[in-house]
């Protein structure tokens, strides 16, 4: 049995973080170690984590400087073939190692082996809804604007795949994997997608069951939308490192039009009904083909900020109950139908 490494990045989640832990020891996969970093902390995450005994955690503080370099801290003390990523407030069924281990054994050409998620409340109440990824034959441009890898808790990746994306960091001097530059998070993880895609050839493959349950924190903030944005922004810069500028040029509108859009949604569930008809508007305006490519899509997308912005908030929220029961349902049956296939 292959060695799992297990690495949950702690930042501030004294509400979630026994939960977390506890999902990995819950796992039907046995042959894992668990590396919980914790990125300077000043809330009760450490205290928490220090509660457990089982032999297979070890607790690496580190001063605060970012989920990217904690993954990176993880990674370099990582004595498993495989590695899994964790947030700190997300949460696993018992069997994702157990699946993700047999894909990867069973498939020598793919070194990132992902999986759906199901979205929960604070509460860890299922929302009855899910990520639906593509999930076999991904481009580069559909990390861009698909983003198939829906959140750092879906991913468990070949240990030799990381090695082969490694880089030195010039003011440290030591190996690291996910770009820790502070103005490119939250999209450090695409980038890091990305550049495993352009420089490896290893594939990026899916399994169509949700064995990420994906916390969805609706105490979100409009400004935070703005600097997901602006670090969407630096990340296409960065990739121009590592690739064509024709390339880049080529997938710079339908990345930012597919970003924005993606952005819209978020508005709407944080009820910021301005800022989702501004986004919406801004990636018609870049990319107009988005409407052609994804039409259901981007029409629900707009047609909700609208009613969002126009409808009494009351209003708004019935309609959406349903709209929500009605995907989620949908979403359940085709899931269900895939596993079959």
């Amino acid at each position: 049995m292959k060695l799992v490494t297990v690495i949950i990045p702690v930042y501030q989640v004294e509400k979630y973080i026994a939960k977390t832990i506890n999902s990995v020891l819950a796992q039907t996969y046995k042959n894992f170690e668990l590396l919980i970093v914790d990125d300077g902390s000043t809330d009760r995450s450490h205290e928490i984590c220090q509660q457990f005994t089982d032999p297979r955690i070890k607790i690496i503080r580190q001063q605060n400087q970012g989920v990217a370099a904690a993954r990176n801290t993880g990674i370099r003390q990582a004595k498993g073939e495989y590695i899994a990523f964790l947030d700190g407030d997300d949460l696993w069924v018992p069997h994702k190692l157990e699946k993700h281990v047999e894909h990867l054994d069973s498939s020598p050409k793919v070194g990132v082996s992902f999986s759906r998620s199901a979205f929960i409340d604070e509460a860890d109440k299922p929302l009855g809804i899910y990520q639906m990824s593509k999930l076999t034959d991904i481009t580069p441009l559909d990390l861009l604007c698909r983003t198939p890898i829906g959140n750092g808790s879906v991913p468990v990746i070949r240990k030799e795949l990381l090695a082969a994306i490694q880089f030195v960091e010039p003011e440290s001097g030591e190996l690291s994997y996910f770009d820790r530059d502070r103005s490119l998070h939250p999209s450090e993880d695409v980038e890091c997608w990305l550049r495993m895609m352009l420089k490896t050839d290893w594939q990026i493959e899916g399994l169509a069951e949700a064995l990420t349950l994906y916390r969805v924190n609706p105490k979100g903030f409009s400004a935070q939308l703005y600097k997901k944005l602006s670090s969407w922004e630096t990340m296409l810069e960065k990739a121009r490192a590592y690739t064509s500028p024709e390339m880049v040029a080529e997938w710079e509108k339908p990345a930012m039009a597919y970003q924005l859009r993606h952005l819209a949604r978020r508005a709407v569930t944080l009820s910021a009904g301005s800022t989702a008809v501004e986004f919406s508007h801004k990636a018609l305006s870049i990319y107009r083909s988005i409407l052609f490519e994804e039409p259901r899509r981007t029409v629900m997308t707009l047609a909700s900020a609208y009613l969002l912005w126009l409808l009494p908030k009351s209003t708004y929220h019935q309609i959406q109950s349903l709209a929500l029961q009605i995907t989620g349902s949908n979403q359940k049956r085709r899931i269900l139908q895939e596993l079959r296939e």
